[in-house]
């Protein structure tokens, strides 16, 4: 092999529409690497494919475009941040917010999350994405947060979905406003308003 000549990975085998976890791990794997050194405007599934050696019908028999397998790269570094009710649903939520906003700051697919939602208004298919699977599973932790709240009848269980929008609406607007940094002394103040009981 001459010197300084890339070597491109075998290609791995697809077994149809049922994920092969092999290649599934190296796929997820590569778009991460990829996402890592090129950044969201640098990410495509070609890059993704030759750093895997998966072809790219595999890739988009698996997730359909761009966003959808960025999605999922987000969703498996950020299953490492979970939410534990205490007896206390304020205090629950600046824990969580304080543990996302870090998450959104500091990694690649975090700092991409922002594009996302931007891509999502743009793209129908990246939008049916974003509602249907991505924030279902993404808001299970802290809906958990909201129910265990009402459960203790701190707040009304009526009222957990309202909630649970306040709360998307407070962090997404730093999200797409780019001022994470900044926001960072808002959301004690904030969670205590969203986490207040309901007056009788």
């Amino acid at each position: 092999m001459k010197a300084g000549k890339a070597v491109t990975p075998p290609r791995r085998a697809s077994i149809g529409a049922k994920r092969n976890p092999a290649s599934q791990a190296a796929i997820l794997a590569a778009a991460r690497a990829v996402l890592a050194e090129e950044g969201y405007a640098g990410f495509s599934i070609d890059a993704v494919s030759r750093r895997a050696g998966a072809g790219k019908p595999t890739i988009y028999r698996w997730w359909k475009n761009r966003a959808d397998l960025l999605m999922e790269v987000y969703a498996a570094e950020k299953a490492i941040i979970t939410a534990v009710p205490t007896d206390d649903l304020a205090r629950d939520l600046v824990d969580h917010t304080i543990a996302l906003w870090g998450f959104w700051c500091g990694t690649p697919s975090g700092r991409t999350f922002r594009a996302l939602l931007a891509e999502a208004q743009s793209d129908p298919e990246a939008l049916a994405a974003l509602r249907e699977k991505f924030l279902p599973e993404r808001l299970r932790d802290v809906r958990g947060l909201f129910n265990a709240a009402a459960a203790r009848g701190d707040i009304p269980a009526e009222e957990v979905e309202a909630r649970l929008a306040l709360y998307l609406g407070f962090n997404w607007f730093y999200v797409l406003t780019d001022q994470l940094e900044a926001g960072q002394a808002s959301i004690p103040a904030a969670m205590r308003l969203i986490a207040a009981p309901t007056p009788r």
